[in-house]
């Protein structure tokens, strides 16, 4: 009998998260670790676990999650929206409420590439008079 498990793929800065819910009792590793030692930061655990809180599935699915690139904040807004996605796929009627919430929407905000000239993006060399 095959395994039942749902899928979803987050993205958010330089990070990608691939997201699978399979039923369980609610743990959820990243990158083979725990969250609450992968994610160091209070913040960060209770933005990943925002989606299946408002659902009120925290308890119903265990969350593997592989994350690569970015930083550590950007990896939590990815396993997020991963999370979304994939709940939605195991139950479409929770869209509405996820949708409502902003849960399914990527947030499009990247860094600005440098410009010729500059030191940053928006960054200029210091100006003096002689």
């Amino acid at each position: 009998m095959a395994k039942v498990q749902f899928y979803g793929t987050g993205r958010r800065k330089e990070a990608v998260a691939r997201v699978y819910l399979v039923p369980g009792d609610g743990k959820i590793m990243v990158n083979d670790k725990r969250m609450e030692e992968y994610f160091n930061r209070k913040t960060l655990e209770v933005q990943v676990r925002q989606p299946l809180q408002l659902t009120g599935t925290e308890g119903r699915f265990d969350v593997i999650a592989k994350v690569s690139g970015g930083g550590i904040s950007g990896q939590a807004g990815a396993v997020r929206l991963g999370i979304a996605r994939a709940l939605v796929q195991a139950d479409p009627n929770l869209r509405p409420v996820l949708k409502k919430a902003g849960f399914l929407t990527r947030d499009p905000r990247m860094k600005e590439r440098r410009k010729y000239g500059l030191k940053k993006a928006r960054r200029a060399p210091q100006w003096t008079k002689r």
